[in-house]
């Protein structure tokens, strides 16, 4: 019954935006949809979509369409040109994306041989023994995450691949799983000097030391360090709700791990083939050499070997050129390791790489895809639109512009599924207005910014980040997507009334200090997820 009104619902949804794009032909012409609110639809039909029919290829490959015809004004020719021309094809051109799809398939292939290896299946049990409750393998998770500070790529499918094991045994739900690896991959990276959004956003500051104002606003980015808190006081008081409650209780007393039918990963791969007795060493000479390697990678693309200091060496570094360096330089350490360990034999050892692809077949199609959509909305004028809007509420009420540029963010990456692209857009505008005038100011919205794009990158379906925790977590994309909503609008929430708070303070020279509205916001975030257990557990026994 449950399946037939989901697909009832689907058809209805499909109906609406196709008598929506109809009645949008009457209405626009090319001329007319550019740098307006038209460039917006695309990204908006496809997020709806996902959420409503549950399913993201479809839903995306619709949200490229509509971008394509709304540019070439209904005309056939123009509309498929523009899909695969400048959308798919192009995307797949384009030598950073490339980059990061070979770090997938590398990644994905070493998840395989530390599986038929044994390491995986080793280090679990190492771990059991050692991490013996669902909080302590909860908060391993969230440990690992922020010790992994390099990379949000990097850190969704490394902490996926290391914890994935730990989690299952403690009957801790894949879309948990995901949840706590997407909260502190863009999180820690945004509040880390040395990683590639410090390099990102320090790029987009002209005229200024730009990893100078990076490390001012990480006292301001409250949505970052709020997420961080979120994720520590939920696992301690184990605390749920939302669709995430549906899921935890299913994996504790159904041992479902997923809950919905859709499973993500081929389990039959989980079983070790080497008839050796495994050790824990065979998961973690991989990944310690996948960790080092990368960063030596990262740094080397920024010119550390020619002379540059390490912390500019970061800055200047291309991260997807050095994540693919790296992955491969500890891709033939791990196949020298098994061989000389004998656990693999050669050919066991490349039937992983087909494999390793497989696995990673349906985060290659949807990243292909949203960035597909991000080609729409940008020939389409978004980021000039959003520009525009930004400017205008800059001349609005001083104290509220910190939440202003927060909301902003979020809608604008929600919409695009980018954080760096909307950094790109937003931090420039932000600079200019205050470079001259108050540095406070700037600095709180620059921080407004970061935090604003990392929240409407945690909402999103179409974001890399969340496509990428969906895989390292191997979870139904669009089942992390749902369950982490709740938890990313609630500190969303809470961190709009602490910039609306830091704004009032800052300009009535009360305090320019970003500690004070920190704790008030932290105690305000506090109070209300016990609020929310409350409520919880009241409607629980009812």
């Amino acid at each position: 019954m449950k399946e037939k009104s989901n697909q009832v619902a689907s058809l209805a949804a499909m109906a609406v935006v196709i008598i929506f794009l109809i009645a949008a032909k009457f209405m626009t012409t090319p001329e007319t949809v550019q740098q307006s609110f038209w460039a917006l639809v695309p990204p908006i039909v496809a997020i709806a979509l996902a959420l409503i029919t549950k399913e993201v290829y479809s839903s995306l490959f619709f949200g490229i369409v509509t971008g394509a015809l709304l540019y070439s004004g209904y005309n056939f020719e123009g509309t498929i040109n523009h899909v695969f021309a400048d959308g798919v094809i192009s995307v797949l051109s384009d030598r950073w994306n490339v980059g990061i799809l070979c770090f997938l398939v590398i990644l994905g292939t070493m998840v395989q041989l530390m599986n038929r290896a044994g390491g995986s299946a080793a280090f679990g049990s190492w771990a059991g023994k050692h991490i013996k409750t669902r909080v302590g393998a909860q908060l391993s998770t969230i440990l690992l995450g922020c010790l992994i500070f390099i990379d949000d790529y990097f850190n969704c499918l490394t902490v996926g691949s290391v914890m994935r094991p730990v989690t299952d045994q403690h009957k801790i739900s894949r879309a948990k799983l995901a949840y706590l690896i997407d909260a502190t991959a863009a999180p820690i990276c945004i509040i880390a000097p040395i990683s590639s959004w410090a390099a990102a956003v320090s790029g987009f500051v002209e005229g200024e030391n730009g990893m100078h104002l990076f490390l001012q606003t990480i006292p301001f980015n409250y949505y970052a360090i709020f997420t961080i808190i979120m994720m520590v006081v939920l696992v301690v008081m184990g605390i749920d709700y939302g669709s995430m409650a549906v899921h935890e209780k299913n994996a504790i007393e159904k041992n479902d791990l997923f809950t919905t039918a859709d499973r993500a990963g081929d389990e039959t791969m989980e079983q070790a083939l080497n008839k050796k007795p495994a050790k824990v060493i065979d998961m973690l000479i991989p990944i310690i050499s996948l960790v080092l390697c990368c960063v030596v990678g990262m740094i080397y693309t920024g010119g550390f070997f020619g002379g540059e200091s390490f912390i500019n060496a970061f800055a200047n570094s291309d991260a997807s050129m050095g994540l693919v360096l790296g992955s491969v330089v500890a891709l033939v350490i791990t196949l020298a390791f098994y061989l000389i360990r004998n656990v693999l034999s050669f050919n066991q050892c490349m039937d992983c790489l087909p494999e390793g692809f497989k696995q990673m077949v349906p985060a290659i199609l949807i990243l292909t895809f949203a960035w597909s959509l991000k080609a729409m909305t940008d020939s389409l004028g978004a980021k000039e639109y959003v520009a525009a809007v930004v400017k205008s509420s800059a001349t609005g009420v001083l104290s509220l512009l910190p939440v202003i540029i927060f909301i902003i963010a979020v809608a604008l990456a929600f919409a695009t599924g980018t954080s760096w692209g909307t950094f790109g857009i937003l931090i420039p505008i932000v600079v200019a207005v205050f470079q001259n005038t108050d540095h406070t100011m700037m600095i709180m919205s620059m921080s407004a910014c970061m935090a604003g794009a990392v929240c409407g990158d945690h909402c999103s379906p179409i974001s890399d980040t969340t496509i990428m925790s969906s895989a390292g977590a191997q979870c139904v994309h669009i089942n992390h997507v749902s369950t982490q909503i709740p938890y990313a609008l609630t500190a969303a929430a809470v961190t709009a009334v602490t910039y609306l708070i830091s704004g009032v303070l800052a300009v009535k020279g009360i305090t320019k200090n970003p500690i004070v509205p920190m704790v008030i916001g932290a105690v305000i975030l506090v109070a209300v997820l016990f609020v929310i257990r409350q409520r919880t557990a009241e409607k629980q026994a009812d």
